[in-house]
């Protein structure tokens, strides 16, 4: 552990909070392919390539929001087919953009946007 996080965490870490904690892990972990246990009581710890986001009902004190989150993906198409399948909705369809990345926009049932994304070959 770090003096001041513990270790292996990163410095900034996006946190999800929802009236529903159970379906947006659920939705993470197969849309994302995210590691980690539905936990009670605390924040749920989702690990997606090296990063970590928290997923939490806001413990009476935070209200449920939505949330915008960019993700790098290895294959963009298929993270926006398993959102699909899983409901969300496709805002953006997957596009190359000018600054390197091809890149679409989705929205889940809850609202959250995520962005993906995957580094074009330069």
């Amino acid at each position: 552990m770090t003096a001041h996080r513990p270790e292996g965490w990163p410095a900034v870490i996006p946190r999800v909070v929802t009236d529903d904690v159970s379906g947006v892990v659920e939705f993470v972990k197969s849309v994302f392919g995210a590691r980690g246990d539905l936990c009670t009581g605390r924040p749920t710890e989702l690990w997606l390539d090296g990063s970590l986001v928290m997923v939490s009902d806001g413990g009476g004190v935070r209200q449920a929001l939505p949330t915008f989150l960019y993700v790098y993906v290895p294959d963009v198409e298929a993270v926006v087919a398993r959102a699909a399948a899983q409901g969300a909705t496709v805002v953006e369809p997957p596009t190359d953009l000018p600054y390197g990345d091809r890149r679409a926009t989705l929205r889940d049932r809850w609202d959250n946007t995520w962005q993906v994304a995957t580094r074009l070959p330069a």
